[in-house]
C-alpha cells in the first residue's frame, strides 16, 4: 500500500469507490456544525455546490472573501478594519483574505466553534508547493491552528466540470468524522480529479509531490506606457511518483494528504549549530 497517515479516518489507503458512495447507511451520523470558506470568492460555483451537499449533514455557515483571493496564502489583514456583509444566498462575505474569513468566523461571528471547517471547492489543483501559496489551504490551516478539524478541497483541473465529484468526496470525509471523531484536530489537503463520480476510482492517502520551479514572469506594457509584470505559471510536476498527490490524481483517484505546520528543519539543527560556532 502506498501513502502516508495512520489515522482511522484515512484507512485503508485505497478505498474502492463502491465502498465510499454506495455503501448502506445503517444510521444517520450526528448533525454537524460546518463552516465553509474558500479563496475564489463567495460567488464561486464550487462553494455553492459544496454548501448544498454538506447541508444534508448539519448546519452550514459560509464566510468567504468578497472577491477572488487565490494565492493569498496564510495572510491576515492587520492594517485596516474588516467588513462582513451578507449576500442574497445567505453567504457572508468579508473584504479580506481567506484566513481573515475563518479567523473572524471562529473567534467572533459564530456562537459555537464549528465541528469541522471545509475550504473550497477550489478552482484548480492545490498539490505540491501549491499548498504554500494557496488561500484555500490557508483557510483550512487557520481553522486547524484555532483547534478545529479542517479540510481543503480542490478540483484538480482547469476544465472545472465536475464539482459534484469533489463535493461527494468532501461529504464522505465529513460523514466519517461525524461517525468516528478523532481526538486531535487534523488538517487534510484533498485534490479530486475532474471526472464524473462514477469514473472516480477511489481515494488514496498521499504525500505532497514537488513541482519544477515556476516559469519566468511575463513582462508587458500597460496603456499608460508603464512596464508591468505577470507572475509566471507554476512549474510542471517533478516528483510525481507513486504515493504522491500528483500520481493519485493522474491515475483517477482523489488524493488526501495530511498536513502539519511545524516548519523546523530538524535534521539541519546540528549543522546550523556547528556553523554558528565556527
Amino acid at each position: 500500500m502506498q501513502g502516508v497517515g495512520s489515522s482511522n479516518l484515512l484507512a485503508p489507503t485505497i478505498i474502492e469507490i463502491r465502498n465510499i458512495f454506495l455503501r448502506p447507511r445503517n444510521a444517520d451520523p450526528p448533525r454537524m456544525r460546518i463552516l465553509l470558506s474558500n479563496d475564489d470568492g463567495y460567488f464561486a460555483p464550487g462553494l455553492e455546490v459544496l454548501a448544498r451537499d454538506l447541508s444534508t449533514l448539519g448546519t452550514v455557515t459560509v464566510v468567504a472573501p468578497e472577491r477572488d483571493r487565490s494565492g493569498a496564502s496564510h495572510s491576515l489583514t492587520l492594517d485596516r478594519p474588516l467588513l462582513v456583509r451578507e449576500a442574497a444566498s445567505g453567504f457572508r462575505y468579508v473584504n479580506g483574505t481567506p484566513t481573515d474569513c475563518v479567523h473572524l468566523a471562529i473567534t467572533g461571528l459564530l456562537d459555537e466553534p464549528p465541528d469541522v471547517v471545509v475550504s473550497g471547492i477550489n478552482n484548480g489543483a492545490n498539490m505540491g508547493e501549491d499548498t504554500l501559496y494557496s488561500g484555500t489551504v490557508a483557510a483550512a490551516t487557520e481553522a486547524y491552528l484555532l483547534g478545529c478539524p479542517a479540510i481543503a478541497v480542490s478540483l484538480a483541473s482547469k476544465r472545472l466540470e465536475h464539482f459534484a465529484t469533489a463535493a461527494s468526496v468532501a461529504r464522505d470525509l465529513v460523514t466519517r468524522l461525524a461517525r468516528s471523531p478523532i481526538g486531535a484536530p487534523f488538517l487534510l489537503n484533498v485534490n479530486v480529479p475532474d471526472v464524473a463520480v462514477a469514473r472516480l476510482k477511489g481515494v488514496r492517502t498521499t504525500r505532497l509531490g514537488k513541482r519544477h520551479k515556476a516559469e519566468g514572469v511575463l513582462k508587458s506594457t500597460n496603456p499608460r506606457g508603464e512596464t508591468v509584470y505577470w507572475v509566471g505559471a507554476a512549474g510542471a510536476a517533478q516528483d510525481a511518483g507513486e504515493g504522491t498527490d500528483f500520481h493519485a490524481v493522474e491515475n483517477g483517484y482523489a488524493s488526501v494528504t495530511p498536513l502539519q505546520i511545524d516548519l523546523t528543519h530538524t535534521s539541519g539543527i546540528a549543522d546550523v549549530a556547528q556553523w554558528l560556532v565556527t
